[in-house]
C-alpha cells in the first residue's frame, strides 16, 4: 500500500463500470483526497476487452494504496441480486459515494440504498454532458443516442428507481453533490459544485511520452450504438488516413471484432486494441505527432492529457449523411456539440480536410517514465469475461427492488 494513501476504508466507496471511469475516480482522489484511501468497486461487464482494461487500472489503483473490491455483476441472472446484497453494507456505512455512471441501472439501484451525504459524479465521458444538462432542465435520466425513443417494458419497470436515483442526485438539505468533469458545462444544476478534472494525476504519473512521425486514429462505437452507417464510417476512416498518413488505429473497446477486420483489410491501418484508457495509452507513448478522432470524449481528454508536449488533436464532424435511420433525432445536435466545445484540437468539416500548420505549444517535461512498459499493447482478452454468462431479463411481473435488479440483469 502506497504511504500517501492512507487506510482504505468504507468512509469513501466507489462504483465504476469501465476503465475511463475508474481513471477517473483516480484523478478525482488525486485533486480532491489525497492521502485517503477509497474503497473502489468494479461493476465487471461481460465484455472481453473492457474487463482486461479494468483489471490493468484496478492494478493501478491498487498501487495508489485504495481497495478493489471486483464483482461478477453481470455473471448470470442472479448475479444482480448477489451483486445488491453483498453490497448493502458497504453502502449503508459510506459516507461519501462516487459514481462514473449516472445512467447505468446497476448504480441507480444502488443509489436507493445508501445514506451517503456526499455524492461525487466523476466523467463517464462525452454523457457526463447529457446528464448535467438533464439534471438541470430536471428531466429524467436517457442517455444520449437513446433520447427521442420510446421506453421499452424494462424502462417502464425501472422508472421508480431511475426517479428515486435523480432526486438522489439533486441537492438539498444535507445531501450535497459534485461533479469532477473535464468536459464543458453549458447548464449548472442549482447547488451543485462543479469541479475540473485537469488529468493531473496522469501527467505526473506517466510520460513524457516519445512523439512519432505520422498519424494515429482514435476509433469510436458510433457504429455499435446504431448512430452511424457502418459502410460511411469506414470510407470515412479510410480518407482520414489517406490525408494525414495514418497508420494505427486504436480501437474503442466496444467496437466489433468484425468491423475491426474489416478496417484492417480495407484501410491497411494497424489496429491496437489498448489494455489501458487512450489518455493513458498515449501519455506513455510512443504516440503520433497528430491524433485523429470522431466527435467523442478524447477530444476533450487528450488534449489536457498531453498538455506540454507537441501532438496535436485533430477532430472531423460527422456529416448527417453518415447517420442510421434509427439515429436519435438528438444524435447530430450533440455530436456537434462535443466538436464544437473542444478546447485545443483542430476541427476537421470533411474527412479528407488538412489540419491548419499553426505553431505547436512548446513540448513540457512530465511526470516519470512508467515502469511497465511502451504504450501501444494488446491487452490479453480475459478469459472470465468471455466465458461470462450473458445477461437474462428479469420478470416483467416483478416489483421493488427485485424488479429492479431484474431490469439491471437485462441490459
Amino acid at each position: 500500500m502506497s504511504p500517501r494513501a492512507g487506510n482504505a476504508g468504507p468512509h469513501t466507496l466507489a462504483f465504476v463500470e469501465s476503465p475511463v471511469q475508474l481513471l477517473n475516480v483516480l484523478e478525482w482522489a488525486h485533486a480532491h483526497a489525497p492521502g485517503v484511501g477509497l474503497t473502489l468497486v468494479v461493476l465487471s461487464p461481460v465484455d472481453p476487452m473492457t474487463r482486461g482494461q479494468l483489471r490493468r487500472m484496478s492494478d493501478l489503483a491498487r498501487d495508489e494504496g485504495h481497495q478493489v473490491r471486483w464483482e461478477e455483476a453481470r455473471g448470470g441472472p442472479l448475479a444482480p441480486f448477489q451483486t445488491v446484497g453483498g453490497l448493502s453494507g458497504l453502502l449503508r456505512r459510506a459516507r461519501r459515494v462516487v459514481l462514473g455512471d449516472p445512467f447505468s441501472r446497476y448504480v441507480q439501484l444502488l443509489l436507493t440504498i445508501t445514506r451517503a451525504r456526499d455524492l461525487v459524479v466523476v466523467d463517464d465521458g462525452t454523457a457526463t454532458m447529457e446528464f448535467v444538462g438533464q439534471l438541470a432542465r430536471g428531466e429524467r435520466l436517457v442517455r444520449w443516442h437513446r433520447k427521442g425513443g420510446r421506453p421499452g417494458p424494462r424502462d417502464l419497470i425501472f422508472a421508480p428507481v431511475s426517479s428515486s436515483a435523480r432526486r438522489r442526485l439533486t441537492p438539498g438539505g444535507k445531501r450535497r453533490v459534485e461533479i469532477f468533469s473535464s468536459m464543458p458545462m453549458r447548464e449548472t444544476p442549482e447547488g451543485v459544485t462543479v469541479s475540473a478534472n485537469a488529468f493531473a494525476w496522469t501527467r505526473a504519473r506517466f510520460g513524457p511520452p516519445r512523439i512519432t512521425k505520422g498519424a494515429d486514429m482514435v476509433g469510436t462505437s458510433l457504429v455499435e450504438t446504431g448512430v452511424v452507417d457502418d459502410d460511411h464510417y469506414l470510407e470515412a476512416v479510410r480518407a482520414l488516413a489517406a490525408a494525414h498518413g495514418a497508420t494505427r488505429y486504436f480501437a474503442h473497446r466496444r467496437e466489433s471484432p468484425d468491423k475491426l477486420r474489416r478496417l484492417a483489410a480495407e484501410t491497411g491501418l494497424e489496429i491496437v486494441r489498448p489494455e489501458l484508457p487512450l489518455e493513458l495509452i498515449a501519455r506513455r507513448g510512443p504516440v503520433g505527432s497528430t491524433i485523429l478522432s470522431f466527435p467523442s470524449t478524447v477530444v476533450h481528454t487528450l488534449p489536457l492529457a498531453l498538455s506540454g508536449t507537441e501532438v496535436r488533436v485533430a477532430v472531423c464532424d460527422i456529416d448527417p449523411s453518415w447517420l442510421t435511420q434509427h439515429a436519435s433525432p438528438r444524435a447530430q445536435g450533440f455530436l456537434s456539440g462535443v466538436t464544437g466545445t473542444a478546447r485545443d484540437v483542430h476541427r476537421l468539416s470533411t474527412a479528407g480536410s488538412t489540419p491548419p500548420a499553426d505553431p505547436a505549444p512548446p513540448a513540457g517535461s512530465g511526470g516519470p517514465a512508467d515502469p511497465t512498459g511502451p504504450g501501444r499493447s494488446t491487452g490479453p482478452a480475459d478469459a472470465a469475461g468471455a466465458a461470462g454468462s450473458p445477461r437474462s431479463a428479469g420478470s416483467a411481473s416483478m416489483a421493488g427492488p427485485a424488479g429492479a435488479a431484474g431490469a439491471v440483469a437485462a441490459g
